[in-house]
């Protein structure tokens, strides 16, 4: 074989390998997350202790839609009032401006300590408004919720009572109160789900560093000094803290059994935005800390986990180079015995995907019960569908962080969304647009059938089940960022 030949092969091999190596990591968690009790607190046993005063920060850009309903939901959390101050974070431009200040106007009125703080220069987007606010909070722990989050009233009497004198962070599971609006938000609620049991919990109980996620959690504020405050030089603030500050000495607690309900994007350019910003935060968080990390003294099986935490949205670029690669290799190995025996090896690192499939299996027992079953096979193979359909999209924002490109953080509109028949379409925040990107998700949508194609004419099917997984995937995330909104 000549070189460019071997150079293919080599590159297969190596994305291959990365897949592996990962899906043995998710593998271990999901080992771990067996062997974790659910962090259920109880009461009985800190029912006399003080309870400490409490600054719940809410940052808002632009949310007419969601922010009262924040709000208010927030103002109704059960805990001592004279303990409890509310920071409305508000950077806005428009009208939500004017909303925040009525709504808050009314709970000053009701005896609520809520404040409506607005900034002369809005620097540093969401870390920017976050240190604002800290610098002028009266609460030893800051409590964090985006505009679309609906915490239950007993929110903060669960994670205060969480916290021990090691504990810089108390993080919650996410739900969700659109998570049957559409095929979209149930695909996304099966993957958030398996993040915030399996993954979250395995770290947690391994010992693992594990990451607060920007929202539904509660932060002790010296925790937040001793780590160097809000950082706003990634697209993930909250990854970037959690890093500095757990290398810093303080230990972060996953607590499964509070769950705090969110929105769920409800059409394709609100997800892509959104899946954007989290795999290019994280790979700005792994080139930023990748090499304090292992000079850090600490276990070889937390670094190990650690890597791969941050390097995790690098997963795409494996899946996306093999999938490109492997369409020559199938053409090129119809005549050459070497590469018919090189695919039959490289059979050994598909093994890693069972891994996987258990990895979310494990979650949808947890979440389902008895119905988990029926609920793994029938999200399962769409969501891996729809995942590999968006590689391409992920994979070429976790190279500009990996290289440094820098790039304005873009928010993920909300809706108000929590109903089928709630009318969303109108929503002013849509930007609707078809990007190159967006051509070139077609673009390969036709690549890969083409593939599907050149394995029934060669007779070698090897590669026929990826290839039309695709196909589909690429089809269906294509289709879904071209469609027009419907009108209301």
């Amino acid at each position: 074989m000549d070189i460019m030949v071997w150079f293919l092969v080599c590159i297969y091999f190596l994305a291959l390998l990365y897949i592996f190596l990962y899906s043995l990591g998710q593998l271990h968690l999901a080992h771990k997350y067996l062997k974790s009790k659910d962090n259920q607190v109880d009461f009985s046993k800190q029912a006399n202790q003080e309870l400490p005063n409490v600054t719940v920060q809410l940052p808002v850009y632009n949310e007419k839609y969601v922010v009262e309903r924040l709000i208010d939901c927030i103002c109704k959390l059960d805990y001592p009032k004279e303990k409890l101050e509310i920071q409305v974070l508000d950077d806005s431009t428009d009208e939500t401006v004017e909303i925040i200040a009525n709504k808050v106007s009314f709970w000053k009125n009701e005896g609520i300590d809520i404040q409506h703080i607005q900034r002369e220069i809005r620097t540093g987007f969401k870390a920017g408004a976050l240190d604002y606010g800290l610098k002028i909070c009266k609460g030893q722990f800051i409590a964090i919720f985006d505009a679309d989050f609906l915490p239950e009233s007993d929110f903060l009497q669960q994670t205060i009572n969480a916290f021990q004198e090691d504990i810089g962070v108390v993080q919650t599971r996410w739900g969700h109160v659109n998570q049957d609006f559409s095929f979209l938000t149930k695909l996304q609620a099966f993957g958030l789900d398996a993040h915030f049991t399996v993954e979250q919990g395995g770290r947690n109980s391994a010992g693992s560093f594990i990451n607060f996620n920007g929202t539904a959690g509660v932060w002790r504020k010296q925790a937040i000094e001793d780590g160097g405050g809000w950082q706003a030089d990634t697209l993930t603030e909250d990854l970037d803290l959690s890093y500095r500050t757990q290398m810093s000495g303080w230990k972060f607690k996953f607590v499964e059994s509070v769950v705090s309900p969110a929105e769920l994007p409800v059409y394709m350019p609100s997800v892509k935005s959104q899946q954007f910003r989290w795999n290019k935060g994280g790979a700005e968080c792994a080139r930023k800390h990748l090499s304090s990390l292992w000079k850090q003294s600490l276990p070889f099986q937390t670094k190990f986990h650690a890597t791969f935490h941050l390097l995790n949205s690098s997963i795409f670029i494996s899946l996306l180079v093999a999938a490109l690669v492997s369409v020559p290799l199938l053409i090129l190995k119809t005549e050459n015995e070497i590469l018919k025996a090189l695919f039959h090896i490289s059979s050994v690192f598909f093994i890693g995907f069972m891994s996987v499939g258990y990895f979310y299996y494990l979650s949808a027992k947890r979440l389902k019960g008895k119905g988990a079953k029926k609920y793994f096979f029938k999200r399962f193979p769409v969501f891996l569908i729809v995942v590999m359909g968006l590689s391409l999209h992920n994979a070429l924002a976790v190279l500009e962080g990996l290289l440094g490109f820098k790039s304005p953080f873009i928010r993920t509109p909300k809706f108000g969304v929590d109903a089928k028949e709630k009318n969303w379409q109108s929503n002013k925040y849509i930007r609707y647009e078809i990007s190159w990107l967006t051509i070139g998700e077609g673009i390969l949508a036709c690549y890969f059938l083409i593939a599907t194609f050149l394995g029934i004419y060669y007779n070698d099917y090897s590669l026929l089940l990826l290839h039309l997984m695709m196909t589909v995937g690429f089809f269906t995330v294509f289709f879904n960022s071209i469609k027009p909104i419907p009108k209301s």
